[in-house]
């Protein structure tokens, strides 16, 4: 496994990030396609193994019973003090099983505070290492938000502070909020970058460069899509409702970038999952992508991607069936 530091920090991080929305009881919420605690322990079970120390929760996925499983198999097989655990705050558990009711979601004091707490109680530990806001809330005062992110690292309960999908002026925003007050700031941006959606690399992207900010990406292999050729489906692209509104609406124009990858894929001799990946880690200031894996051996392509160089070619081949997307992923 290759490390590195998170953004500007002194956070040593694996180069890549186990993304945990795959771990959930499936009959919580609306992923059918999650897996319960004995088909999650395999895969976190062989990501510890592969040297990955990096692993990404939030409090919504799954209503909840997400963090529940990382805590339990994270301290099955490893130490506490050997992992960096990041989880999310916005959406509540309620959301995903139900109807919300007041002050379960947003950014307010009540409900940072209220979540960070809770969120803890389901991993079973006593800090996070990142605690990311899941997107921008446009009901509080980002002023109120930072304050009690802030309080939040004060309070020991966190050490650092990440963002999620937003647009470039909102997260100039906050970090300018917090600077003025002293407050701690974002040191990760977690924002949608893929071969099929590179929007990010309009403001997001040059703006966490000039600031020191990290980047995690989430789905790098744009649920799956660039695993594998165009048209071939499975459970998740069937039932994933939110990665159906990504790309669905593009999927002509994206079937030539998948092409591409499957073309280059073949001439290396390599899984289409490694080069979509290779590409990812190869943009400028990303610290480490999110990957999920429904299978162990998923990891393997994933971890082999850190030796697969891509040649200036086969990037301005990969990226030149791109088109311009309608912005997505901040909702």
């Amino acid at each position: 496994m290759k490390f590195t530091k998170l953004g500007t920090t002194g956070l040593d991080i694996s180069r890549l990030c186990l993304g945990c929305m795959t771990f959930g009881e499936p009959d919580a919420g609306t992923h059918p396609w999650t897996l319960d605690e004995d088909a999650s322990r395999p895969i976190v079970k062989r990501a510890v193994e592969q040297g990955i120390n990096f692993f990404d929760t939030a409090n919504s996925y799954s209503a909840g019973t997400s963090e529940l499983i990382v805590g339990k198999l994270l301290k099955a097989f490893t130490r506490r003090e050997e992992i960096v655990v990041a989880t999310k705050v916005f959406f509540p558990p309620a959301m995903l099983g139900g109807s919300s009711r007041p002050n379960e979601q947003g950014l307010s004091r009540k409900a940072i505070m209220a979540n960070i707490d809770a969120s803890l109680t389901r991993l079973g530990m006593d800090y996070v290492d990142l605690y990311q806001i899941h997107r921008w809330d446009y009901h509080t005062p980002i002023e109120e938000t930072m304050e009690a992110l802030h309080d939040v690292v004060k309070a020991g309960k966190a050490r650092y502070l990440g963002a999620s999908s937003m647009f470039a002026w909102q997260f100039a925003k906050a970090q300018q909020v917090a600077k003025e007050h002293n407050w701690s700031r974002f040191v990760s941006m977690q924002n949608h970058l893929n071969l099929l959606y590179r929007e990010e690399e309009r403001e997001m992207i040059p703006l966490c460069l000039d600031q020191g900010v990290g980047l995690m990406p989430w789905s790098p292999l744009a649920r799956g899509r660039l695993t594998r050729p165009h048209g071939q489906e499975t459970e998740r692209t069937r039932t994933d409702l939110s990665g159906q509104s990504f790309y669905n609406a593009t999927e002509t124009e994206d079937a030539r970038v998948i092409g591409m990858v499957e073309q280059i894929a073949a001439e290396r001799g390599v899984p289409m999952a490694q080069v979509g990946l290779a590409w990812v880690l190869a943009k400028r200031g990303v610290s480490a992508p999110i990957v999920g894996a429904s299978k162990a051996s998923q990891l393997d392509d994933a971890v082999a991607a850190l030796d697969l160089e891509l040649t200036a070619d086969e990037i301005q081949r990969l990226e030149a069936p791109y088109v311009p997307h309608a912005v997505s992923g901040f909702s």
